[in-house]
């Protein structure tokens, strides 16, 4: 395993993160607990949550992921032998967010962040998390598959971000939290929380996840730029672009219990264009004798601004392939193909 450090945390994490949104949904309680020993046998020690987990959200089923880990940690005593990150949810202010967390409390208000860490930390079974991230804006943006950002769309709800910054100040000198992080944010969403750590002394953003893959790189054109210069580094999530990118999907197919197959909720990645571009990639692999997911995963590895890789897996060979990654360097062949790709098909599952 490589191990990259975490913004300015001074936390060494692994280059393969696990994700976890399947348990609870997918994945039983000894699914996870079997992909937490397994991903740790490997070396794996960053481990990524979030209250609203599992997806698809609901009821009946929220809170489910994080108590999973609980008891695995609870079981096994080894909190100190992974770096904990989880997510508080934000307002669910159109279609696509949910609504049933913590009764609808979910700005990102002072009394509310600290009821969801709360919740969570008693869901986790331990004292404190290593990463507590923002799991989206308090605000309208152009994430989740939006192409533009929304100006026609009152802003006036929206949390002011240093009142949000102080409230975490508040929870990491609690000790309940060691760093913090933002998730599908933007470009200003970041630049604005680092001005307000610097001129208030407040707690500075260690990082930001957000989706990159090779159907989405829209990372690398403006928030990558603060990776070099603020030292705020990508914790990449859906490297395999909901799986599109493994091959299982290949001309049409539908695999029993696959997450395209259950679920119609995640229409980024399984547009036309998306579509497309995917079967390129999947052939391109092919032809030179890769896996389809290890060249995908490869190719998010070695990006500079890349902290870690988080994976996500429904069964144990899955997760062994995802982070076999590590070993696989990809030739300057495959690189030029995959230019060529993105070149033809940018970025269809923004």
């Amino acid at each position: 395993m490589q191990y990259r450090v975490l913004g300015e945390s001074g936390l060494k994490i692994s280059l393969i993160g696990l994700g976890t949104m399947t348990w609870g949904e997918q994945n039983t309680e000894a699914d996870a607990h079997a992909q937490l020993n397994l991903a740790l046998d490997h070396g794996v020690n960053f481990v990524d949550a979030a209250e609203m987990y599992p997806v698809p959200p609901k009821p009946e089923t929220q809170g489910r992921t994080e108590t999973y880990i609980g008891t695995w940690l609870a079981g096994t005593g080894r909190r100190q032998d992974i770096v904990l990150a989880t997510k508080a949810a934000g307002r669910a202010h159109d279609a696509g967010r949910p609504n049933h967390i913590r009764g609808g409390r979910t700005t990102f208000a002072r009394e509310h962040l600290f009821e969801a860490l709360d919740e969570s930390l008693k869901r986790l079974q331990t004292d404190y998390v290593d990463l507590y991230q923002l799991h989206w804006p308090d605000r309208l943006t152009a994430t989740f598959g939006k192409l533009a950002y929304p100006w026609t769309e009152p802003q006036a709800y929206s949390e002011p971000i240093l009142d949000t910054l102080q409230a975490l100040a508040e929870l990491v000198k609690a000790g309940k939290v060691r760093h913090i992080g933002l998730s599908n944010e933007t470009p200003w969403g970041l630049a604005q929380f680092l001005k307000h750590a610097e001129i208030a002394g407040l707690p500075k953003v260690v990082s930001v996840q957000n989706p990159y893959n090779l159907l989405n790189r829209l990372y690398e054109s403006g928030l990558s730029e603060f990776a070099r210069h603020e030292n705020v580094g990508l914790l990449a999530y859906s490297p395999l672009a909901m799986g599109m990118l493994t091959g299982k999907y290949h001309d049409g197919a539908r695999p029993e219990g696959a997450r395209l197959t259950l679920f119609n909720r995640f229409t980024r990645y399984s547009n036309a264009e998306a579509v497309a571009a995917a079967h390129a990639y999947v052939e391109l692999a092919r032809k030179h004798g890769l896996s389809p997911a290890q060249m995908a995963l490869s190719w998010v590895n070695q990006q500079p601004f890349v902290v870690s890789n988080i994976v996500g897996a429904t069964t144990l060979a899955q997760l062994k392939e995802n982070i076999g990654s590590v070993d696989v360097s990809l030739a300057p062949e495959v690189l030029e193909g995959i230019q060529r790709i993105h070149i033809t098909q940018p970025n269809p599952a923004p």
